[in-house]
């Protein structure tokens, strides 16, 4: 497996070291190596080893479980500036997988080097900890929300989310996403999404054109 120690990692774009003092990002930055992963490349498996935390600097990946069948629940879509692996210090195994959608660069930081750095730098320690603690209450309050809206609700959050501004007045979501892929995100069925969608079609909502999906109208809060 070939690192490369080449690269310059800025620290200062990942959230998950806000606040921590430029020369103590570099000291970590340094610890760092980075690899190239081409699209659809499996990073981590559920049950693997935690053995590095990866800062992701160019392209996305999916986060996800899958049981026995190969049925998938994509719990995120990450791309530059954020990162996986942060519960890499417990040293307990993988809770979930991690696969590549397109070409994607990593900065990775062994467990052993980002511990020994930890220990020598409570007051960086201490400012992750913070960090965390902000992100894992955004996510409860995500699942509050999540809880809080039907299969319907759900659907229209993520395409809200993941539409851009197309300038005429409409939205589209840059990315091919197929009803799989929806149904996946959302913890709902394909079929439950291709009624969705069809009654969004018939509604004027959105439109569908070769995988592309573009949003005209806001869709209402309920169906």
């Amino acid at each position: 497996m070939h690192y490369d120690r080449s690269v310059t990692v800025d620290l200062k774009t990942i959230p998950l070291f806000e606040g921590v003092p430029e020369a103590d990002l570099r000291l970590l930055a340094d610890r760092t190596v980075t690899r190239n992963y081409p699209k659809q490349a499996i990073i981590l498996n559920e049950g693997d080893e935690s053995d590095a935390l990866y800062l992701i600097l160019g392209g996305r990946v999916k986060i996800y479980l899958a049981d026995e069948h190969g049925k998938e629940l994509i719990l995120a879509i990450k791309g530059p500036g954020q990162y996986f692996g942060e519960m890499v210090l417990d040293g307990e195994a993988r809770s979930a997988s991690v696969m590549t959608l397109e070409p994607a660069q990593f900065a990775i930081l062994s467990r052993a080097d980002f511990k020994a750095f930890l220990l020598g730098h409570a007051s960086v320690a201490l400012q992750l900890v913070q960090n965390l603690i902000r992100v894992a209450r955004g996510l409860n309050q995500n699942l509050r929300n999540l809880a809080m809206l039907d299969v319907y609700g759900r659907v229209a959050r993520i395409l809200l989310q993941l539409a851009v501004d197309r300038g005429d007045g409409k939205l589209e979501i840059p990315e091919k996403l197929t009803q799989k892929d929806i149904a996946a995100r959302v913890g709902a069925s394909r079929e439950m999404i291709n009624r969705i969608l069809r009654d969004l079609t018939t509604g004027g909502y959105v439109t569908v054109e070769d995988g592309r999906i573009t949003i005209n109208k806001a869709p209402p809060a309920r169906w």
